[in-house]
């Protein structure tokens, strides 16, 4: 084994060892920095030799299929890792920094599987999503961040449809992020020509019952997501917005009209993990869900403002109750309200 293949397995093995989502490489001129994301804060680990950084670039680079002669533009590449015989699907992405290319991990677990019942943190959040996928036609939202468990809810959404149902359905994903049976993934691919747009008009014609778009990055992808809601197709979908009403502003400002959303729009969740702490330790992350449907939702559709006596809970008001039920410390309480409030 080679001295950067030797040097990955060790740092692979201890990022999943420590339950870390991300490894973040900040390279210097003489020094680059190691670091793992751990309960969604950046953890500082190691700094090694720059020279070592860029064979442990080269190799990663090789092995997951960037073409290692490209440092000006940013690239992105898979690999698939086995770590005491579970399999991870490792997503890397660079990024040329002054004159070199910093690298970002995204280390997926492939046979971790969550119930919705682990994911959310209040029951009733979920009793409330629960309705919403029982609609057959209509598209549903998961919006927040990068990392914030949009990607996770959706999937553990479609296992739980097809525990209890058979649906032909038909995902469109860049990248797969976690291999599913049962389930159709298309890998979406521009420069094979398979964008989501082509990918979905091809899945619409393969008969599905429910359709996942990956995520909704552009004006024409949301303008077909939401057309083919309408022709008689759940569609689950994922959108980079701040919080729920943000979401509808989104929408807006990508072209849909109003009238679309109002006859397609089931419901908006939008997603914020917190920590939570067990006898003085963060155990995990759970997700807190501002859920948007019914009379806000259409409301805030119509041009309306946003009405306070309804049933709505704000991350503000879901943070106040995980910190009086004890799932989260007094200080991570303040530390996400301030991040928040920014």
């Amino acid at each position: 084994m080679t001295h950067a293949a030797s040097l990955s397995e060790r740092l692979l093995a201890s990022a999943i060892k420590r339950g870390a989502s991300d490894i973040h490489f900040y390279p210097f001129v003489e020094k680059t920095n190691i670091y793992f994301r751990i309960h969604g804060e950046r953890v500082y680990i190691d700094t090694i030799q720059t020279s070592q950084y860029q064979l442990l670039l080269t190799y990663f680079k090789f092995t997951s299929g960037m073409d290692i002669g490209e440092i000006r533009k940013p690239q992105n590449g898979t690999i698939y890792h086995e770590s005491l015989s579970t399999p991870y699907a490792l997503r890397l992405s660079t990024l040329p920094v002054n004159h070199m290319e910093s690298l970002a991990i995204r280390i997926l677990p492939q046979e971790e599987n969550f119930s919705l019942d682990e994911l959310f943190l209040f029951p009733q959040q979920l009793s409330q999503i629960k309705t919403w996928i029982t609609n057959r036609a209509g598209i549903i939202l998961f919006t927040g961040p990068t990392g914030s468990g949009k990607t996770t809810t959706l999937y553990t959404l479609l296992q739980t449809i097809l525990k209890e149902k058979s649906y032909q359905t038909i995902t469109l994903e860049d990248p797969i992020e976690k291999e599913m049976h049962d389930i159709l993934q298309v890998q979406v691919n521009e420069k094979a020509g398979i964008t989501y747009q082509t990918g979905l008009k091809a899945a619409l014609r393969h008969d599905p019952d429910i359709i996942m778009v990956g995520e909704i990055r552009d004006a024409y992808t949301a303008q077909f997501a939401f057309e083919a809601s309408l022709t008689g197709h759940l569609v689950l979908s994922t959108l980079h917005a701040k919080n729920a009403m943000s979401t509808i502003h989104r929408l807006l400002e990508m072209g849909l009209k109003r009238s679309d959303l109002y006859q397609s729009l089931i419901a908006v969740a939008a997603l914020q993990l917190i920590p939570i702490t067990i006898n003085g330790k963060i155990q995990r992350r759970a997700a807190i869900l501002e859920l948007l449907d019914g009379k806000p939702l259409t409301n805030l559709i119509q041009g309306g403002e946003f009405i306070d006596s309804y049933p709505f809970q704000s991350f503000h008001h879901l943070r106040r109750k995980a910190f009086a039920y004890g799932f989260i410390t007094e200080e991570t309480f303040y530390e996400t309200e301030s991040k928040n409030l920014k």
